[in-house]
């Protein structure tokens, strides 16, 4: 301990204290050719004295009084104890260097200090100097290499010279290692721009680290930092500041013209219009890009630069010029990427990801997707153009209409997306918001929306299961009534995850045993013999369950499994009937049914060519059964195809006649040689025959022969034929069957 009086209490002093004792004059002999400058605490080295003796602060003050070390003044912080030495540490972070007595309240107080202040607050830039008051004391040399102690002097040692000679060397290496860890700091900053999503965030931190990467290389602090880019949507935008640090901090997305910082924007938008870096007021750096809409930097700095360091500053821009460029790059992607480039809203992808970081909101959310009804017409009748402003209008009605709480979306072409409280994201909300017309291109233009709307409270899904759940709703909408609402229910969910489930087993079944035909009689209504077999296809899942057709068949339809499954069936149909042919029964025709899409589909001609090729079985024997729907949806289109399928040598039926709208106009322009009454109309006749009269005379004034379908009992035979239908098929002739249950019923037909 000191033999001194207790410690005065802890001050702070510039290096221009006065008022030494005599008797201390020993630390400040030998003055040799030291400069000295007058007292200046700008851009000081700061120094702190641990003591607890007053004395030594005083003749310390005295011995660096006026110096200049590396050209900059010293300003001195004065500790007492350990305790306060740690406090004055951890409130100043840019101590250079601390000039540490070891005893003090205890014999190791100060290499206690030199542990805190190493470990505790990581200060690994600071220098240490020891002194000592006890010559026959001192630290073991391990101890000064663990605790990066830069000298150790006994207090009679340090005349003013050598302590000037010990500051400079510790200032000098705290310069370098404050360097290399504002060097690291800007190139960590510069790599986690990189990845950032948001451009204006990614943009902020490149500038920063730039701006500290410059700073450590002219060995200055950044006081400040504006970032400024003119045109940063559009080359005729104004400049906008894009990125700002420090006090600007709160400048970030203002318009350059409302920074309210005079000498800023004079100097910046010198620096944008001159494309050139200024070094008069501050320092204003430009950074060029290959679209000629630059960045400018400003950095509050006072002082001027030296030739050297401002070609340095100039080099340094150039060669940054392209990492500002790759991050505007990456941000224009992310834009394209998370933006619809036509309305600048969030796009599909944005808005999945806001649905999957929601989380517990304080009021009740609700997803809602609004598809504008009939917007193809409005796009083919009135051109794209229209159709865009439409779009536009409906995106302005839908920002106006909601509350600022409210997320919208374009999700695809003509539907959009809205998340928000229940109470304004709902069905009256929203369709009031559509009950006035838009105005587009001066005109008003009266539109319906269907909506679909998922409650978050109710449902337990998040992201795009989400946004199904949504397009689910959307789905019942449309087939409730055009313009209509409705909101998700578990019902739905269910439905659509059995349908789901289905459409994965069948896929699995394609190909398999699972997936068969069956074959079902035709006969003569005044004979009853055969005359034909209709081609049925049958699914039995492995534990025996049948899935019933019409359960499956429109999921195949949606999953785009027709034409495999079609193929299939055309292919079985057609070797089963060359093998009856073989067998003697000639004059049996096997009827296979093709779905729209088969029809659709460009290859489907030669498909059907190829197979009866392989099959070897005579054309005029099959024919290939349509529904009505079908043909009426398109019948142009169907028309020319059964025109093909007749030129190769087929005949046409077509099915269910009589449960569609256009009977009469889709039966006189297609091509079909038979016409079916459906099962419904077979299982009404003996409440009503008017339907059945119909569907045979409109078939015989058309040329054709008339099947009935369904046919269970002899009184529904009996008045088929009193209206004069030709052929017949039913369980009261005969079931679907296997293809060897089949032979068995021909034969015993034949003998019949």
């Amino acid at each position: 301990m000191s033999d001194h009086a207790p410690p005065a209490p802890s001050t702070e002093t510039s290096s221009a204290a006065h008022g030494a004792d005599d008797d201390l004059l020993v630390l400040i002999e030998d003055d040799g050719d030291v400069i000295a400058s007058p007292s200046i605490t700008h851009n000081a080295w700061q120094i702190l004295v641990v003591d607890d003796d007053a004395d030594v602060h005083q003749a310390t003050d005295m011995a660096l009084r006026d110096l200049l070390i590396e050209g900059r003044p010293l300003y001195i912080h004065h500790a007492y104890s350990r305790q306060e030495a740690f406090a004055l540490v951890q409130a100043h972070d840019d101590i250079a260097v601390m000039l540490l007595d070891v005893v003090m309240e205890s014999e190791d107080a100060g290499l206690q200090l030199v542990g805190e202040v190493r470990h505790k607050l990581g200060r690994e830039a600071l220098r240490i100097v020891l002194r000592t008051g006890q010559p026959g004391y001192a630290p073991e040399l391990e101890t000064i290499r663990n605790y990066d102690i830069n000298d150790y002097r006994t207090k009679s040692e340090l005349t003013r010279v050598r302590l000037f000679t010990s500051l400079t060397t510790a200032l000098r290496a705290y310069r370098q290692m404050r360097t290399h860890e504002q060097t690291r700091r800007g190139l960590e900053m510069v790599v986690r721009a990189s990845t950032e999503l948001s451009k204006l965030h990614g943009m902020q931190l490149f500038a920063e680290g730039v701006v500290n990467q410059l700073c450590a290389l002219l060995g200055m602090r950044p006081e400040g930092l504006i970032c400024a880019q003119a045109g940063l949507e559009n080359s005729g935008d104004p400049a906008r500041v894009i990125a700002a640090a420090g006090h600007y901090g709160e400048l970030i997305q203002r318009p350059l013209d409302e920074l309210g910082i005079p000498s800023v924007q004079a100097a910046l938008e010198q620096c944008l219009r001159e494309r050139r870096s200024l070094f008069a007021q501050g320092m204003v750096l430009y950074f060029a890009t290959s679209d000629g809409r630059g960045l400018a930097a400003y950095i509050d700095h006072p002082d001027d630069l030296p030739p050297l360091d401002r070609h340095l500053v100039e080099v340094f821009c150039s060669s940054m010029s392209a990492g500002f460029e790759n991050v505007l790059l990456y941000g224009r992607l992310v834009d394209q990427a998370y933006v619809d480039p036509l309305l600048r809203i969030a796009n599909l992808n944005q808005f999945l990801q806001q649905l999957s970081r929601l989380t517990v909101a304080p009021t009740p959310l609700t997803v809602g997707v609004l598809d504008i009804d009939g917007f193809t017409s409005i796009n083919d009748m009135l051109g794209h153009e229209f159709g865009d402003n439409v779009l536009r209008a409906v995106s302005t009605r839908l920002h106006d209409g909601l509350g600022p709480h409210c997320h919208i979306a374009r999700i695809s072409a003509d539907v959009f997306a809205a998340l928000g409280p229940s109470q304004e994201v709902s069905g009256d909300t929203l369709q009031h918001l559509f009950s006035t017309p838009l105005q587009v291109s001066g005109q008003s233009v009266r539109i319906s929306v269907t909506i679909g709307l998922v409650r978050l409270d109710e449902h337990e899904e998040r992201g795009p299961d989400l946004l199904k759940d949504a397009h689910l709703a959307l789905k019942r909408a449309k087939l409730q009534q055009r313009g209509s609402t409705c909101y998700f229910s578990e019902e739905m969910g269910h439905a659509a995850r059995a349908r789901m489930q289905l459409l994965n087993s069948l896929r699995a079944a394609t190909g398999s045993p699972q997936l068969f035909a069956v074959y079902q009689p035709k006969v003569d209504l005044q004979t009853g013999q055969a005359i034909g077999m209709e081609a049925l296809l049958r699914w039995r899942q492995p534990d025996g369950t049948m899935v019933p057709p019409d359960q499956f068949i429109p999921v195949a339809e949606q999953a785009g499994l027709m034409m495999v499954l079609g193929t299939f069936v055309m292919h079985n149909a057609c070797t089963q009937l060359k093998r009856l042919h073989d067998m003697g029964f000639t004059e049996l025709t096997m009827a296979i049914n093709v779905s729209q899409v088969q029809l659709r589909e460009p290859d489907f001609i030669p498909l059907l060519a190829n197979t009866l090729a392989e099959t070897d079985v005579r054309p005029d024997a099959v024919e290939l059964e349509i529904t009505e729907s079908m043909a009426a949806e398109d019948i142009n289109l169907i028309r020319r195809r059964l025109e093909e399928i007749r030129a190769l040598g087929l005949t046409v039926a077509i099915d269910d006649f009589g449960t569609g709208f256009s009977s009469l106009s889709v039966l006189r322009h297609l091509p079909a040689a038979r016409l079916k009454i459906d099962r419904s109309f077979v299982a009404e006749l003996d409440r009503d025959v008017s339907i059945a009269r119909m569907v045979v005379n409109l078939g015989h004034s058309q040329g054709m022969k008339v099947i009935a379908e369904g046919i269970e009992t002899e009184a529904q035979r009996n008045t088929l034929l009193a209206l004069g239908c030709d052929e017949g098929q039913g369980w009261l002739y005969g079931k679907p069957m296997l293809p060897n249950d089949l032979v068995t019923w021909l034969q015993g037909n034949l003998h019949h």
